[in-house]
């Protein structure tokens, strides 16, 4: 299988898988005061100090969750935001905070505001003027899911600071692909998830910038300095952190590899299949995603066409897949319905390779064009005698 669904998940690392299948004696539990506890403590604390490293934050601001989607969850409905007011986001937000703030918003009494980026990226300025007196919260994705655009987070953590506007970046998908820094960027909180840089499922991240007030929406037990209760899951965060070392060592150069094999894959595209289009290329991008349109092409139909060539793609965010409407993300830049639904993810990683991006495009050429024909034919009606 050619694996280009990267920013769905990405496989583990093999130092990482070595780590947790040596964390499986870690049983005792963290909270305990004994030996066994301590250790499985000590293991935590050390992917704590990691973790913190990798996104420039102290390791006491360092809260682990299940995944993004609670770190998300706990930022938005965990702030102190309450009606009159306002919350504004981009308009291409991971649907993990769409909801969230449609929550925090419908429970709490204040409106919700989102700005659209256009095919050049966000307009900082556009989140600031939307930002008006009394809005109680900002979220913004550091780096899109669906089409890889990145968004100038610093500059907008700026604005709001001056203002006094609390702010959160879901930095799932920047993490491990472009260098994320909680001190450079002036966030107040922020999102990052193991499995997007090949590490395990079932485990994520919040940083919490320090004497931030912020309220638990999973009570019960004192875990996580009472902000986030439950049993702590040591193998998983044990390879949280080694993925996180691994992913801060990585060589400087290796984003801009990545990047070339994206953009082969993206000429080899326009240049042998018709009625194609980028999104999002005209501004800037994570250094492995390319989300092309297919004119006249199901999204769906293609992907199970290329599963079938032993190709993994995606059209769109993972966590909202198997839905027959087109990508909200994919409508905000401006693509009508039917563009939306022939667009089609292709996320690469560390592991993919030169031979793989040519046989992808050795393949493609003739699955979209057996896509496109099975579409254009039109069943001939039959005259039932009688």
């Amino acid at each position: 299988m050619i694996y280009l669904d990267n920013n769905a998940s990405t496989p583990l690392d093999p130092e990482v898988r070595e780590a947790m299948a040596a964390s499986l004696d870690l049983y005792g539990n963290p909270s305990s005061v004994h030996s066994d506890g301590r250790r499985a403590r000590r293991a935590i604390e050390e992917a704590r100090d990691e973790v913190a490293l990798l996104v420039g934050a102290r390791p006491e601001e360092i809260f682990f969750t299940s995944g993004g989607t609670e770190a998300n969850a706990l930022a938005i409905l965990g702030s102190v935001a309450r009606g009159p007011g306002r919350v504004v986001t981009s308009a291409v937000e991971h649907p993990s905070v769409r909801e969230a703030v449609a929550r925090l918003c419908e429970e709490r009494g204040l409106e919700a505001v989102s700005v659209a980026p256009d095919e050049t990226g966000l307009d900082p300025g556009r989140i600031l003027e939307a930002a008006v007196p009394g809005t109680k919260l900002v979220s913004v994705m550091a780096a899109n899911n669906e089409y890889g655009g990145v968004f100038p987070i610093a500059e907008i953590a700026r604005g709001l600071t001056a203002r006094g506007v609390l702010f959160h970046t879901d930095a799932v998908q920047a993490a491990g692909k472009i260098g994320v820094g909680v001190r450079e960027w002036g966030v107040d909180l922020l999102t990052v998830s193991a499995h997007k840089l090949h590490g395990p499922k079932g485990v994520g991240a919040l940083y919490v910038r320090r004497g931030l007030p912020l309220q638990a929406h999973t009570p019960g037990g004192g875990q996580e300095k009472k902000l986030r209760g439950g049993t702590e899951n040591t193998v998983g965060i044990v390879g949280f952190g080694v993925a996180a070392r691994i992913a801060r060592g990585r060589p400087a150069d290796e984003g801009q590899a990545i990047e070339r094999l994206r953009d082969r894959l993206e000429r080899g595209i326009l240049e042998r299949i018709p009625r194609t289009d980028v999104v999002g290329g005209a501004g800037p991008r994570l250094p492995n995603t390319s989300t092309v349109v297919f004119e006249g092409v199901s999204g769906e139909t293609l992907l199970f066409r290329l599963d079938l060539d032993g190709v993994a793609v995606s059209v769109g965010s993972a966590c909202s897949s198997g839905t027959l409407t087109p990508s909200p993300a994919i409508l905000a830049l401006g693509f009508s319905n039917e563009q939306a639904k022939g667009a089609v993810r292709f996320s690469l990683s560390r592991f993919t390779s030169a031979e793989e991006i040519d046989r992808v495009l050795d393949l493609l050429p003739r699955a979209v064009a057996d896509v496109r024909g099975a579409r254009d034919r039109v069943p001939i009606p039959i005259s039932v005698p009688g």
